[in-house]
């Protein structure tokens, strides 16, 4: 009788087993046709984003939703392989995509613990459900799960898997993959991490959130520790690097992810515009490298010149007080979450910190930083802002408890700042073929998106008289053409307006001077009787000859004076002409574009001054104005440039009407750098500003760098010249003229009157 029931019994645990298999059987006909295609592993192309470098190869930017790179399995450290086979799949290289052993150690455990604590999930269904599945725990997800790891170990080898696993992954912090995560977390390639940095990233991939070393640093270290014994106990790493990497401190990357080493966040977002003209929506994900022509050392020169240009500009007007104020309850214990929410969206600004002032006497303030840090500030670090900390301070402007305030580390410790409400912008580039070299569009490109070296068009001022003056050249007028520097008053109908008074900058007049030292001493009076002399008309379509459209400079002796309307990246290719002996070189910023894979896809071909430029100046003109520019920067309205220490300098300073823009623009044979500065909305710098205040010394600064180790080089006359040896106010120098105009043309009315052929003192003489 027991037998009879043990068999009956045997017979339908048999039975149930068949109608399982079957079961399993016709449940696996049934799905495994329907199982999604393998296309997207066999052809895998990851969502890798668009990234922009210098050309020196220091990456500038980085566009898309996801941050990924990806790394070919033979470039992957063994180091990283076996943590990851440690934390996630010990046998990988023996099951055929379940693992046996695994899944029964899973069931056990969850038994033994009586909740699920472990899936055993390997790396192939890790794959199989990043790319087709979703991560709900069914039955149904496992069963088509299981059915696709088999399938993918069926057409993929064990290393394109677990390449597709390593690059696919998501780790946290918007990374992708292995590679990104080993930049994102420790700032550096993945051939470069230790064995300890290493685990802590293998043990992201369970779970990316609670195991982060940046947000969860005591749990990441748990995780961490679990993989390096793994690691040990199966003899990927010796006693010795065991001990090593656990005693080993690992210092994770801190900041945003868009934070760069080099800011060029202007030039980044110029690249962005133009791939996303050019490929669509494509730009965000096709990994495309972008390689621009900045020298990241330049670059880094610009943008701390611009900085501290504006920065000194303002601090010579004055602190104007907090940004704002919010309630001083806020500052109150337990009230932390709702003073994040009040600042939420007023940042840090590089060095220029948020505060949010605790308390304040005039002794001594003591702020709350939006990291969290209190931080106290006293002694020189209260002098930029001492009257804000009086009682007779208006309470608009006066520093208290809720009020908004900037800080900034200085040599002595905290002290209090303010961000500048004046604009600028710095451009730089190779005359010889157009390469941008650097360029600054602004203070922060986080506060202002807006690029005032492409976008604002701004007035010239004086800065444009160098190419009135060498259309001048070009009809006759010599450097040592004598004009009236006199009070003038022009007729409406010359100036497409009403009755117009011009003056100098300094309000006064020096009788006759040379055409050379009326540009060195920016002489408005000159300018405008050289521009009556040539004509308006002809120089209008002279200027085209560096790139500027007629358009925008009306045939009007305001020209003279620089009223027409420029770019200062259109200011840079002009100087360009004269710096490159007379040749038109369009300027350009992307030197070339690289699929993910390194393969070429564009690549510039500029035109090069000398080759295949076409040139828009005789050489002699350019020689001639190069000429009397340097004296502008030896003797005239940028001498400040002397503290260079270089003779191959020229340029000239620019300053409008009632001083809404300051300009510089010089350059040397081989570097070309124009600065602007002005309020957004025009409005007056200051009675006191100049070019020469605001905009020259953010040259020097940048040019002090750049051209650190260029060669200085000598002025080389071309043909056509002839020198002559005149007298001047600081002796006897030489002369350049054209050689069928070594006196003034005289179809140009403005007399025969050279200084080489009149006496010195007969010149004094001369007066209104």
């Amino acid at each position: 009788m027991t037998r009879r029931i043990v068999l009956i019994a045997a017979g339908i645990i048999v039975g149930i087993a068949i109608f399982a298999v079957g079961l399993l059987f016709f449940a696996v006909l049934l799905t495994y046709p329907r199982l999604p295609s393998l296309e997207a592993l066999t052809d895998y192309r990851p969502k890798i984003p668009l990234r922009v470098y210098t050309a020196d190869n220091v990456m500038i930017g980085e566009f898309g939703e996801e941050r990924r790179a990806f790394v070919p399995i033979d470039k992957v450290p063994a180091a990283m392989k076996q943590a990851l086979l440690a934390a996630e799949d010990e046998r990988f290289y023996s099951h055929g995509g379940v693992d046996y052993i695994g899944v029964l150690r899973a069931m056990l455990g969850n038994i033994v613990s009586g909740h699920s604590q472990s899936g055993a999930s390997t790396i192939t269904m890790q794959v199989a459900r990043n790319f087709y599945l979703s991560n709900e725990k069914t039955f149904t997800r496992k069963f088509n799960e299981a059915l696709l790891s088999f399938k993918i170990e069926h057409n993929l080898s064990k290393d394109q898997i677990l390449e597709l696993y390593i690059n696919q992954i998501y780790l946290g912090q918007r990374a992708y993959g292995f590679a990104t995560a080993a930049q994102t977390y420790y700032g550096k390639p993945l051939d470069s991490l230790t064995i300890a940095e290493t685990a802590m990233l293998a043990g992201l991939p369970k779970a990316p959130s609670a195991y982060n070393p940046i947000a969860n640093p005591a749990r990441a270290q748990l995780r961490q520790r679990y993989v390096l014994r793994r690691m040990h106990e199966l003899r990927f790493i010796t006693d010795e690097q065991y001990r090593q990497a656990l005693d080993e401190k690992t210092q994770t990357k801190r900041g945003t992810a868009s934070a760069f080493s080099v800011h060029a966040e202007y030039v980044s977002e110029m690249v962005r515009q133009m791939m996303v003209e050019r490929y669509k929506d494509a730009a965000y994900t096709q990994g495309f490298k972008v390689y621009t022509t900045l020298d990241s050392q330049q670059q880094t020169a610009a943008y701390d010149a611009v900085r501290k240009g504006l920065t000194v500009y303002d601090a010579r007007h004055g602190y104007r007080g907090p940004e704002g104020f919010l309630d001083p309850a806020l500052l109150q214990a337990g009230k932390e979450e709702q003073l994040i929410d009040a600042l939420e969206g007023v940042e840090d600004a590089g060095e220029f910190r948020l505060g949010v002032v605790r308390q304040a006497t005039p002794k001594a303030v003591i702020a709350q930083l939006k990291s969290g840090e209190e931080i106290r500030v006293e002694g020189d670090g209260l002098r930029f802002a001492r009257f804000a900390l009086s009682d007779k301070a208006p309470q608009t402007s006066r520093i208290r408890a809720g009020a908004l305030i900037r800080v900034r580390q200085g040599e002595k410790g905290w002290q209090i700042a303010q961000l500048p409400q004046v604009e600028g912008g710095l451009v730089s580039m190779d005359p010889q073929n157009g390469a941008i070299k650097a360029l600054v569009g602004g203070f922060d490109f986080n506060r202002n998106h807006f690029n005032h070296v492409t976008q604002a068009w701004r007035q010239p001022g004086s800065s444009f008289k160098p190419f009135v003056y060498s259309s001048a050249i070009e009809r006759g007028v010599t450097p040592a053409t004598l004009i009236n520097d006199a009070p003038l008053v022009i007729d409406p109908q010359e100036i497409g307006g009403q009755r117009w008074e011009p003056k100098n900058y300094d309000g006064r007049y020096s009788g006759m001077m040379t055409v050379r030292d009326a540009l060195t001493r920016s002489k408005n009076l000159v300018s405008i009787r050289i521009l009556q002399a040539v004509g308006p008309q002809y120089t209008q379509q002279f200027i085209t000859r560096f790139g500027f459209p007629p358009k925008n400079h009306p045939a009007y002796l305001t020209m003279a004076l620089g009223a027409g309307s420029v770019t200062p990246l259109q200011m840079a290719e002009g100087y360009s002409v004269f710096a490159n002996t007379g040749y038109r070189v369009p300027s350009y910023f992307i030197d070339r574009i690289e699929s993910d894979r390194g393969q070429l896809l564009a690549r510039m071909q500029p035109e090069v001054a000398g080759q295949n430029a076409k040139r828009t100046l005789s050489a002699r003109n350019a020689f001639v104005m190069t000429s009397m520019m340097q004296d502008v920067v030896r003797f005239g309205t940028a001498a400040k440039a002397r503290v260079l220490g270089r003779q191959d300098l020229a340029g000239k300073t620019g300053t409008t009407n009632d001083a809404h823009d300051a300009w510089f623009a010089g350059f040397s044979p081989h570097l070309v750098a124009v600065v602007w500065i002005g309020f957004d909305q025009p409005r007056s710098l200051g009675g006191t500003e100049t070019g020469g205040a605001a905009a020259l010394p953010v040259w020097i600064d940048y040019m002090g760098i750049a051209l650190k180790n260029a060669p200085e080089t000598t002025l080389q006359i071309p043909e056509g010249i002839v020198t002559q040896t005149i007298q001047t106010e600081r002796g006897a120098r030489n002369e350049y003229f054209y050689a069928e105009f070594q006196e003034t043309n005289p179809e140009l009315g403005l007399g025969s009157g050279n200084a080489a052929t009149q006496p010195l003192e007969e010149i004094k003489e001369q007066l209104f």
